[in-house]
């Protein structure tokens, strides 16, 4: 008798839990969107202006990075070092990786036009590894740099191009949520955020999955996107956030009563991407507003008829001008910011 799995949960699309806690992440969606989802093979050429190496940075964990350098602009002598991005992924938790296509061709251009170093951090997913698998394996890619900068470990394309003392958090959706942690976790340690040879020197949060158990206004009048459905939210951090937990999780609702204070926390000046058609807009301005109450040095982008993480949705940047003009703001916003700090 063949033995069939039964399938416990789905997200339409993107993942499927079966009853023996298997996971399948085959795309199942449209056909003319699975190239999205596809991961890029890394190369140490200058293809476009950048090159890419995929980096084991824990022999004993297999956590990876994705590593992206830029051609320099003959404008740079090739002794000033560049600013790094150290990126997290979104996905809520439960999907993506650093090598997809969304991300390539998004980070490719962010980093040469920015004329920065990034490293993409590939993290343990849910429901297989809950959090805080993610936020710790994106803190350990944050000990790796410093490990780095200190000569207590090597990587030479980060030695030859990067300025540990510029390190900027940034990351997308759920990986927003990240650049909070992580920038707390360092920022809890005394003096790290200012201690040298490493310095974060600000943080970059791209439609950060910030939520709470009550849904806002925007949740619930505003319509699915492309890239974020209500079905995806609620089942994502059903199965990426730990057994049991709300959305009020201080991972999910940073600025909510479960949170350690804003206030307490010592936090890099941070910039706050909000789309004006996300499903999360109202928690994102939220914690926005939260942030400004609590003294703390925030910069809010708003960008009008956008929807969820739609500059990685490579079809509408191509077709829609609309799109590809909000993608070029949102680049010159970030290279504005890193470059006042």
């Amino acid at each position: 008798m063949a033995y069939t799995k039964k399938v416990v949960e789905e997200v339409s699309g993107w993942l499927r839990v079966f009853h023996d806690g298997t996971v399948d992440r085959k795309w199942t969606g449209p056909p003319e969107l699975e190239f999205m989802v596809k991961p890029v093979p890394p190369h140490e050429e200058f293809i476009d202006g950048v090159a890419i190496r995929d980096v084991t940075i824990d022999p004993n964990s297999g956590l990876a990075v994705r590593i992206y350098v830029p051609e320099r602009n003959s404008d740079i002598p090739d002794e000033n070092k560049l600013p790094l991005f150290l990126h997290f992924h979104g996905g809520g938790f439960c999907i993506t990786q650093a090598d997809w296509y969304l991300y390539y061709h998004f980070y490719t251009r962010l980093v040469r036009s920015a004329q920065a170093v990034c490293v993409s951090v590939y993290l343990r997913l849910g429901p297989e590894n809950r959090v805080p698998a993610a936020c710790d394996d994106a803190y350990s890619a944050y000990l790796w740099l410093c490990a780095v900068a200190e000569g207590n470990s090597s990587e030479p394309w980060l030695e030859s191009y990067a300025n540990f003392s510029r390190i900027f958090l940034v990351g997308d959706s759920t990986g927003g949520n990240l650049v909070h942690e992580v920038a707390a976790r360092v920022g809890a340690r005394v003096g790290a955020i200012d201690s040298k040879p490493t310095k974060i020197a600000g943080g970059i949060a791209i439609h950060p999955g910030f939520i709470r158990a009550k849904p806002s206004k925007s949740f619930l009048d505003l319509p699915d996107s492309p890239m974020l459905t209500s079905e995806m939210i609620n089942k994502f951090l059903t199965l990426g956030l730990p057994i049991g937990s709300t959305k009020d999780h201080p991972i999910t609702c940073p600025m909510g009563p479960a949170a350690p204070p804003l206030a307490g926390l010592k936090l890099p000046p941070m910039m706050v991407v909000v789309a004006e058609m996300d499903l999360l807009r109202d928690s994102e301005l939220e914690y926005g507003e939260e942030m400004k109450k609590a003294g703390k040095e925030v910069k809010i982008l708003f960008e009008e008829g956008m929807g969820h993480s739609y500059y990685l949705n490579k079809i509408a940047v191509d077709v829609d001008p609309k799109t590809r003009t909000s993608v070029d703001r949102l680049i010159g916003e970030i290279i504005d910011f890193i470059n006042k700090l």
